[in-house]
């Protein structure tokens, strides 16, 4: 591919950044090309292409002579200090740039560096082997890496990108090669796969956008990009290879699409709508800080999506009214090691105290067997296995750890619990049952009047809509996860590329299993948010409100915009919309019916 590799200066024919402006080629010799991607972070932007390229390994022996295994040994250690180094910048960098809210992921890595168990194997094996160090790290990390790409849960196809990162890196080092992160400033980057890292240190060159061939829109790198305000695109298959620096690029990061040699109209229309976003966004932040109205004065509330509490500040600046939806499965720091019942109290206690009195929605450990590597359980299919609720039934001392962790931590009485992937009113007695049990043994212990928290379902497959009457009168609050849902309700792998463009989130089937879930809680007085993407997206938005839903929990960086779109409706008018929606048989229709009513508004 025609690129250049991050450590290489550009050549001296190369075009500046300050050339990367619209209209700044008079002729145009190829035509414009037009891909579709995923929506990852939103924005337009408009520049020259930036091929990052990752560094190629260099071939080594197979065998090492018997005299050179200490020195392999000591190069491998020395590898592991040298990428610990490069973390720490990477976390400093981080930090600067996003506060404490993402250095976690950075402070994980680190702590697979002092594993000693990775250690050990692998200085073992070289000195028994006689094997290069690269050879050895490649086969001990394929092992993790196998285990969590099986995975149909992205919190650890996460762990996977997490783990290539750090053996990627482990191996450079090996070879003393410097960590290089310059490119050209202002630049759309495009690549085959980026790490969270990558995305920190190339945002220090002012970058105006990413592209990547892999990815998801709640992946680590999306988060960030959104953090930073940075438009990406990803899933856009084998594009990386396609482009060649210095070729014109819009992207926009708010309906996926990426144009490779943009005509002059196409560089005029969407120049003109990046300055509308940027005036608009202006408006946003205004807006932010003040509850969010319908037109007719109907108060509706906006939430937060978390993975960690140093997101809390951020959140707040934000307009978040709290937390909806905390996913607790980011405290397994890997899959061997469930946090301490001690670890979690303390960091459940410091959430709820930071947002006092807001509430603090915590979903109990969305877990699978699969990630465990204490089971002996080996599935062909977990997204369809063990795991969510029915793990943590299966396991009580993992379920009881935890709602015992966040009876303790309740001293403000602000924490909700949320059950994962409820199917039956089995399932959500027996949580209770728990619940009940611990609150009496810790209440009576302690003498303390321990407020109890409320209780809430995900509502995220089609067993659950069908009994969402009867689970809505046994539940304080329901929680909406549309992607599981849609996933779910159409049989549509939503990370799989093949069928990628099957998971419609407006199929008829979803819209009117939404219309059924909020109408039949608001019947039964049973609070509904909705916490999936579909929360987020503006088109979806005066849908929602017609269905009767109140309440939003979304990444906080789009709070501002939604709430600044609600004054625009009033009830009469979305309830009508939500009628209308119902009667209309497919996904296009739907969007167009969606489409007028935005472009009226």
């Amino acid at each position: 591919m025609p690129a250049h590799t991050p450590n290489e200066e550009p050549p001296a024919t190369r075009k500046g950044a300050e050339d990367a402006v619209p209209g700044a080629r008079k002729s145009r010799r190829r035509k414009e090309e037009r891909y579709t991607g995923i929506a990852a972070s939103r924005g337009i932007a408009i520049g020259e292409c930036y091929a990052f390229v990752k560094e190629t390994e260099i071939p080594l022996p197979l065998k090492l002579e018997p005299e050179k295994t200490e020195a392999e040994v000591e190069r491998f250690l020395t590898a592991l200090g040298r990428s610990e180094k490069e973390l720490r910048k990477i976390e400093r960098v981080t930090i600067k740039k996003l506060g404490k809210s993402y250095s976690n992921l950075f402070q994980a890595q680190i702590m697979v560096l002092h594993d000693p168990v990775l250690t050990e194997s692998v200085t073992r094996r070289i000195r028994s082997e006689m094997r290069p160090a690269n050879l050895v790290i490649e086969e001990e990390f394929s092992k993790y890496l196998e285990l969590f790409r099986k995975s149909d849960d992205e919190l650890f196809q996460e762990r996977a990108d997490d783990m290539q990162d750090i053996k990627d890196r482990i191996i450079r080092n090996l070879h003393v090669r410097k960590l290089h992160s310059w490119i050209p400033e202002g630049v759309i980057v495009a690549s085959d796969h980026l790490s969270p890292a990558d995305i920190v240190l190339l945002s220090r060159s002012n970058i105006k956008g990413f592209v990547t061939d892999t990815g998801g829109k709640t992946s680590h790198i999306s988060l960030i990009c959104k953090s930073l305000k940075i438009p990406m695109v990803v899933g856009l298959g084998k594009l990386s290879q396609k482009v060649v620096a210095g070729r014109q690029m819009i992207i926009d990061g708010s309906t996926g699409t990426v144009l490779v040699d943009p005509s002059e109209e196409s560089i005029a229309e969407y120049t003109a709508r990046q300055k509308a976003e940027q005036k608009s966004e202006e408006d946003e932040s205004e807006a932010a800080v003040y509850p969010a109205m319908t037109k007719c004065g109907v108060r509706i509330c906006f939430y937060a999506n978390i993975d960690f509490k140093e997101e809390l500040d951020a959140i707040c600046a934000a307009g978040a009214e709290g937390v909806g939806l905390f996913r607790s499965e980011n405290l397994f720091t890997d899959a061997s090691k469930v946090p301490s019942e001690s670890l979690q109290e303390r960091y459940y206690f410091q959430m709820a105290d930071a947002i006092a009195p807001l509430p603090l929605d915590i979903r109990l450990f969305d877990i699978g067997g699969d990630k465990l590597m204490y089971s002996p359980v080996k599935e062909p299919n977990p997204n369809l296995g063990w795991r969510g609720v029915r793990i943590l039934l299966d396991l009580p001392e993992i379920i009881e750890a935890q709602i015992t962790a966040i009876l303790k931590a309740n001293l403000h009485g602000n924490i909700d619990i949320l059950v994962p992937m409820i199917m039956s009113l089995d399932e959500i007695a027996a949580v209770r049952a728990i619940l009940d049990r611990l609150y009496l043994e810790i209440s009576q212990k302690s003498g303390l009047q321990i407020e109890k928290p409320g209780f809430g379902a995900m509502i995220e497959v089609p067993a659950a809509v069908e009994l969402i009457e009867e689970i809505t009168r046994v539940v304080d609050f329901i929680s909406i996860g549309t992607n599981d849902l849609t996933q779910y309700t159409l049989a549509v792998d939503r990370n799989n590329v093949i069928v990628q463009d099957l998971f419609e989130k407006f199929h008829p089937a979803l819209i009117r299993q939404l219309y059924r879930i909020i109408s039949t809680a608001q019947k039964n007085r049973c609070k509904a948010i909705i916490c999936g993407d579909m929360g987020s997206d503006p088109l979806a938005l005066p849908f929602l409100l017609g269905c009767g839903l109140r309440h939003f929990s979304v990444v906080s960086s789009d709070i501002a915009k939604l709430k600044s779109l609600v004054g625009r409706y009033t009830l009469e008018e979305t309830e009508g919309l939500a009628r209308e929606c119902l009667m209309l048989t497919t996904a296009e229709a739907i969007k167009d019916r969606l489409e007028r009513c935005r472009s009226m508004h």
